[in-house]
């Protein structure tokens, strides 16, 4: 199979489908005067626990998402201490600047959006490169004029050789404006329920 010939979206969905749990570091950098970098340990378990622990901005500020509940735990000054909220997760309190909810941030969540505007637009298969510490296929999918997921227009994405998922996201507007560049660190997939962070 020569490279423009894989189908670098799909070989994700599947690896996606098939892991049970993750953790990685979060590095988020977005567009604009005054936009603060994030950094976030994250944590996802199926069937949709989430956990973020702030490094930057809120440091030390814990979010842990339960889909059976359907809200989120926000701990302020981390896991266990006082206060604890009880939020939606469509408050704006804990929505990105972006208007990401910490229940539609996981890599299938992400995954869903690609699909979403590829299915209205094109998809290139730039080629590989060296990012980081990792060997990585570059894929572009541009929608349509007038067609966006969730107000991007253009992803870049870079896949992981090793494991398939993404380890590095670039998001922009019908303009070419970049919106947000997302950088996953330390990817660990199928993490040993002992050495898994708790969900609450």
């Amino acid at each position: 199979m020569t490279l423009p010939d894989c189908d670098f979206v799909a070989v994700a969905q599947a690896r996606f489908d098939a892991l049970a749990n993750y953790q990685v570091t979060l590095r988020s950098t977005s567009a604009g005067a005054g936009a603060e970098p994030v950094e976030v340990f994250y944590g996802y378990r199926k069937p949709g626990f989430v956990r973020m622990d702030f490094v930057r901005p809120h440091a030390g500020a814990t979010l842990v998402f339960n889909p059976e509940s359907g809200k989120v735990a926000l701990w302020p000054f981390g896991i266990g201490t006082f206060p604890r909220l009880t939020l939606s997760p469509d408050n704006p309190m804990i929505q990105s600047p972006q208007g990401h909810r910490v229940d539609e941030s996981d890599i299938g969540a992400l995954l869903a959006k690609v699909h979403e505007l590829r299915q209205h637009g094109d998809t290139q298969v730039v080629g590989t490169g060296t990012l980081g510490s990792c060997t990585a296929a570059h894929v572009i999918v541009t929608g349509r004029p007038g067609h966006a997921a969730s107000g991007v227009s253009r992803y870049e994405l870079w896949f992981d050789s090793s494991h398939g998922l993404p380890v590095k996201v670039v998001s922009e507007g019908e303009s070419r404006e970049p919106i947000e560049t997302v950088l996953m660190e330390n990817l660990r997939i199928d993490v040993p329920e002992s050495q898994l962070r708790p969900f609450g």
